[in-house]
């Protein structure tokens, strides 16, 4: 593990290890706010070892502490992260070939972990950076729980201090690079709309599945780019060239003087 961390430059490696810190944050948000609710301490902790999955987490607590079931509550749960599906195919080549490997390794699937694999391209870097981030993450959020359990009453409200919005704001960072290109604008726009215009009528979790759809924006932005460069002037200059040459070379005139 050490010689993957390692593989990764210092200020790979210095991002991911902030993304660690402000996952631990809200880790302790989620731990204070069960506790709060009148959970049980081994309710947050137990989810935070086996779910790992903070936006499900905080769903399935807000379920269960106004008065939902707790088949409500893994439902939930499981619309909100199955957008996850998407990424595991996307990142699938960092994963061992063992079923073992595999299934532990999936478990360390989280968006930030996601973001940072798909932007390396060498093979040896995008499974360091998602193992790198996988690993420290897990680590941060469950501390993070812990301390919050701990904490429990005496904070008062998490959410009165702004920590339960670390995490949307630390993948909204995660983001923004990607959003100076026109494609990754356009997807990030439809998808948004999509995503608000559904909210009021949705149960939590299918608006941001929906706005999965915004990546249709991509086929369609991918597509103009060729039609730009294809015009047709250029298209018409280009191919004068091979139809001159054609003529040029004819075979027809020459076969004829030495018939």
């Amino acid at each position: 593990m050490r010689s993957l961390w390692n593989t990764l430059d210092r200020q790979l490696r210095r991002d991911i290890g902030a993304v660690g810190l402000a996952i631990g944050v809200v880790g302790a948000s989620f731990g204070a706010i069960a506790v709060a609710a009148g959970q049980s301490p081994w309710i947050p902790l137990t989810m935070s070892a086996t779910v790992f999955a903070g936006g499900a987490q905080f769903t399935a607590l807000g379920i269960a502490a106004g008065g939902g079931t707790a088949a409500a509550a893994v439902l939930a749960g499981l619309i909100l992260n199955a957008r996850l599906l998407v990424f595991g195919l996307s990142i699938a080549d960092v994963l061992q070939t063992g079923w073992r490997a595999r299934l532990l390794g999936s478990h360390l699937l989280v968006d930030q972990a996601a973001a940072f694999t798909q932007a390396e391209r060498d093979p040896l870097r995008r499974r360091a950076a998602y193992l790198g981030c996988g690993v420290l993450l897990y680590l941060t959020w469950n501390l993070g729980t812990l301390l919050g359990v701990l904490a429990g009453r005496a904070i008062g409200d998490p959410r009165a201090l702004g920590l339960d919005a670390a995490e949307p704001m630390v993948f909204l960072a995660l983001v923004l690079p990607a959003l100076r290109e026109a494609p990754a604008r356009r997807c990030a726009l439809a998808g948004a709309a999509l995503a608000l215009a559904t909210a009021p009528f949705l149960p939590a979790g299918l608006p941001v599945l929906l706005g999965l759809l915004g990546l249709v924006a991509a086929r369609h932005t991918s597509t103009e780019p060729v039609a730009d460069a294809g015009t047709e002037p250029v298209a018409d200059t280009r191919a004068d060239p091979p139809t001159v040459r054609s003529t040029d070379a004819a075979p027809a005139p020459r076969t004829a003087d030495d018939a």
